[in-house]
């Protein structure tokens, strides 16, 4: 099994994932802006892609989406078929924002009368199977959602500020990978619970320790000292860090100064391009 990130360029830059396991098992982890661009960069294929894994809806981790599947309709030949997982909704009350769930996201673009419509017969037949995932979730637990010979995929609803979100771990031939995405302090820990003992923690790495990043960004995001400390604490063998910002950007030393005050383990920070294993 092996991870292929990258990043959007957007000024807050979102590094996505693809993993690949099989032959025919091949997914991606979240489909900000810039994904396609950076795949073609990255020299990877689609023609094997049937498994997405939406971490949450914002626009830097799903707005790709109609394109990548378009790049999958054209890039292989007969019917397709995609599974994909991703959040439940949210009604928006108060000064929340409205969420819709991954069926509801899917058929907004592919439904009918959705604004892509045509695409499901426009190279080859999609069929699209959503699954959603509760979230947010009190005192939730890993659910197995998807299991085929020694590759199982677990989920367990985190938290992202008022968005819905997911964290995904990922089980082949005796190693793992876990996915944070964006995850703020509430939803720490669920993450404990689905990374302990994971091979390799891709954590989304937006915020500098406070105060260096404006107040708003930690109700939603996880700062180096605390990503220190949970890889520490559930034993990960090694942190990639993702999802970096221009301001972690230019202060990785500082960043990895940080974790390593709690976490002795291998930290590698996210490249365009590259292939991390477990």
């Amino acid at each position: 099994m092996n991870c292929t990130p990258w990043r959007n360029r957007s000024p807050f830059s979102s590094r996505s994932c693809c993993f690949s396991a099989q032959a025919r098992l091949y997914g991606r982890n979240d489909a900000g802006p810039g994904s396609f661009a950076r795949l073609g960069e990255a020299k990877a294929s689609l023609s094997n892609t049937d498994i997405v894994l939406l971490t949450h809806l914002h626009i830097d981790h799903a707005g790709e989406i109609p394109g990548l599947f378009k790049a999958r309709a054209v890039a292989g030949s007969g019917p397709i078929v995609f599974n994909v997982w991703g959040p439940g909704g949210s009604a928006g009350r108060g000064e929340d924002a409205y969420f819709p769930s991954t069926r509801e996201f899917l058929e907004i673009l592919f439904g009918a009368k959705g604004a892509f419509a045509y695409l499901k017969d426009f190279a080859a037949p999609i069929t699209l199977h959503a699954h959603d995932i509760a979230a947010p979730a009190a005192n939730s637990a890993p659910q197995q959602i998807f299991k085929d010979a020694d590759l199982a995929i677990t989920a367990i609803a985190g938290h992202h500020g008022d968005a819905p979100a997911v964290i995904y771990r990922i089980d082949h031939a005796g190693k793992s990978v876990t996915f944070s995405g964006d995850i703020d302090a509430t939803g720490l820990p669920a993450l404990r619970r689905i990374a302990k003992s994971t091979d390799l923690l891709v954590f989304n790495t937006a915020v500098l320790d406070p105060p260096g990043s404006p107040a708003i960004l930690y109700t939603l995001h996880t700062p180096p000292h605390a990503i220190g400390e949970l890889a520490k604490e559930v034993g990960v063998h090694a942190l990639l860090l993702s999802h970096i910002s221009p301001a972690v950007d230019e202060s990785n030393a500082a960043v990895l100064e940080s974790i390593r005050r709690n976490y002795a383990g291998t930290v590698t920070f996210a490249q365009d391009g590259m292939r991390a294993r477990p």
